[in-house]
């Protein structure tokens, strides 16, 4: 049986890429030129509204003709800062009017929150848009010879490389594994192999726990991992293989043992008491953990301290060579109670970063809705959790899966176009260079390993593929081919590759298994290798819009569009009995496409197949389980 989603292929279709967009000011005050496509039909008007100053304004479209229907193509004056705008579309011969909005066409009217949104602020550095990231968790990548010989704190329990980690409770926070920044620099040849560009180093300041979220100072790196100097030839090595290093900083809180902390405890009357809150209770701490008191930027000092001043904590480690940071828990950073001053810090590090370099990517954890956090001149983007990991768990994860606390249910896998609608209204109160410079994880350090979610065991070591667990295989490498095609920046997890599993946060920081290669899943880690290059290799998933085509229940397909060239991606996933999926063969019309289909360039999976019988030609994808990709022509889609 075959199926189709004309009312996703055959829709009029407006991004903010280069495609759709034209280059932003980071001023208010001049105006950006866009255009949408309206297949064929076509239609007889089509304007733009925009808000101004509170009130909405509308302004015609221009048309010109364009594959499979025409361009509408008009200026949008932008002055404010912030600027939202969808388009009414009329037509053809006295059809119902339309609003195409980010989250898709609609006959109805439909909230604004739907809406388009720009900023006219700076947007992220250009270098973001062309990364893969891979995050290291440093106590459990890789141990230098000189590890075994430093003294190690009194709250460390030692363990040996090989032992495993305790999934919860007990010592979870106490084992120390004795990875150093030393051991990282001493395997970046990994890195480099497997294509990525950008390495984030969770944090790497003392602490009292193997985490370091606990952050003693802010003055100095752990002598257990290296100290400063370490640290240093780390970023100039990454540097020397061309790659970008991205720092883990806690604006949210600071250990209980940390300098500032104690001074305050010993003397209410001293300055560093108001970087904290303090009342008849005792303390504010994070989620209730004492040993993570909250910080107060309602003082003044404590913001010098933290960003405002030349030599401030964000500065500094900017001006010895990071290229940027994620923000440690960014939804929750300066709000407590009846306060709330997240944007204002936002806006305080990222100035602070500027300063220093103003090409440097500031990054923020955020489990939910980020939109209204991504205002301005703040934080230039999310881990996005929300938009992308999400969604992705509630359509590959095995049933009955626990990804994490934020999911408070067992996974009950949904169906694809359940999974697009979310992914669409998510994005769609983000501005687009919001969603381009946030990153899309499978997993991370506060997650169950995806290839655990997938079903592929919770032992916390390597699954290899083999019999029952191929169907887990098969799940993790469509997650990652999907992980790699979509917008954002890519964030591997070290070890997915190598098919690493885990069960919660703490339990899948496992240390890599380097004097165990043989035990690595060798499947799994070539298909790494093969999608990163991919992504490096094409324009469109790097830079390209996101246009949906078709969703069902076991399937979903997506354009990503570039004048450099199309990338058509099509994700079919396995169904738990080892049946067919359910959708079957899946066509959608030539035209909608562009160029030549017969041009189509296979790039990985199966081929498409043309068919030139019935009213139109049509384009049939496989129902083969995996994530297909094609390459097609995307020269119509210059401006003109």
């Amino acid at each position: 049986m075959s199926s189709s989603s004309p009312s996703l292929a055959r829709a009029p279709h407006h991004d903010g890429s280069v495609t759709y967009l034209g280059p932003v000011p980071t001023r208010p005050g001049g105006s950006v030129r866009l255009r949408v496509h309206v297949p064929a039909p076509g239609a007889s008007r089509v304007r733009v509204r925009w808000g101004q100053d509170g009130e909405p304004r509308l302004r015609d479209l221009t048309p010109t003709p364009a594959f499979d229907g025409q361009w509408w193509t008009g200026e949008l004056p932008l002055v404010n800062a912030r600027t939202s705008y969808r388009f009414l579309i009329e037509g053809p011969d006295g059809a119902r009017h339309r609003w195409l909005t980010a989250e898709g066409v609609s006959e109805r009217e439909v909230s604004d929150r739907s809406d388009f949104v720009l900023d006219a602020s700076d947007a992220a550095p250009d270098w973001v848009a062309d990364q893969v990231a891979y995050q290291i968790f440093p106590d459990r990548f890789a141990r230098s010879a000189a590890a075994a010989d430093r003294e190690l704190p009194d709250w460390a329990v030692p363990q040996a490389w090989d032992e495993p980690v305790v999934a919860a409770g007990g010592p979870v926070a106490r084992q120390l594994y004795g990875g150093d920044l030393d051991g990282i620099a001493e395997h970046l040849d990994h890195l480099v192999d497997l294509g990525v560009t950008t390495l984030y180093l969770t944090p790497v300041f003392e602490g009292r726990s193997n985490h370091r979220y606990d952050a003693v100072s802010f003055d100095r790196v752990d002598p257990v991992l290296g100290g400063d100097d370490a640290y240093r030839r780390l970023i100039d090595a990454a540097h020397a293989r061309g790659l970008r290093v991205l720092g883990d900083l806690t604006t949210n809180h600071t250990g209980s043992g940390h300098e500032w902390f104690r001074a305050a405890a010993a003397d209410p009357t001293g300055v560093e008491a108001g970087f904290y809150l303090f009342d008849d209770q005792g303390y504010h701490c994070w989620l209730g953990h004492p040993s993570l008191p909250t910080l107060d930027y309602r003082g003044r000092e404590l913001r010098e301290r933290m960003y405002g001043r030349a030599d401030s904590v964000v500065a500094r480690w900017v001006d010895a060579g990071l290229d940027g940071w994620r923000i440690d828990v960014a939804n929750m950073t300066g709000r407590q109670g009846g306060v709330d001053l997240t944007r204002e810090v936002a806006r305080g590090v990222r100035e602070a970063m500027t300063r220093v370099n103003a090409d440097t990517w500031l990054l923020a954890e955020h489990f939910f809705d980020a939109s209204a956090d991504l205002v301005g001149d703040g934080w230039h983007g999310v881990m996005d959790y929300a938009g992308a990991s999400m969604p992705l768990w509630w359509w590959l994860a095995a049933p009955g899966a626990r990804p994490h606390a934020t999911v408070p249910l067992p996974i009950d896998p949904l169906p694809a176009r359940d999974v697009v609608a979310t992914m669409r209204e998510v994005h769609a109160r983000y501005p687009w260079a919001a969603v381009t410079a946030s990153t899309v994880h499978l997993d991370s350090h506060d997650t169950a390993r995806f290839r655990t979610l997938a079903g592929g065991g919770e032992h916390g070591g390597v699954d290899d593929g083999s019999s029952d667990s191929g169907l887990a295989r098969a799940r993790h490498l469509l997650g990652a081919g999907l992980q790699l095609t979509l917008p954002g920046v890519p964030a591997l997890f070290a070890g997915d590759e190598l098919g690493l599993t885990a069960t919660t946060g703490e339990h899948a920081r496992t240390p890599i298994p380097w004097d165990a290669r043989e035990t690595w899943d060798a499947a799994t880690l070539d298909a790494y290798r093969e999608l990163v290059a991919l992504r490096r290799e094409h324009p469109a998933l790097r830079r390209g819009g996101l246009r949906w085509l078709s969703a069902g229940v076991d399937h979903l397909t997506f354009v990503r569009e570039h004048p450099a060239g199309r990338v058509l991606v099509h994700a079919v996933r396995p169904r738990p009995d080892g049946a067919a999926p359910r959708d079957g063969e899946v066509r959608l019309p030539a035209a909608v496409l562009g160029g030549d289909a017969a041009d189509a360039v296979t790039l990985r999976g199966e081929g498409l197949v043309r068919l030139d019988d019935g009213d139109e030609p049509v384009l049939a994808l496989p129902g083969s389980v995996g994530a297909h990709l094609w390459l097609l022509p995307g020269d119509d889609l210059a401006w003109t």
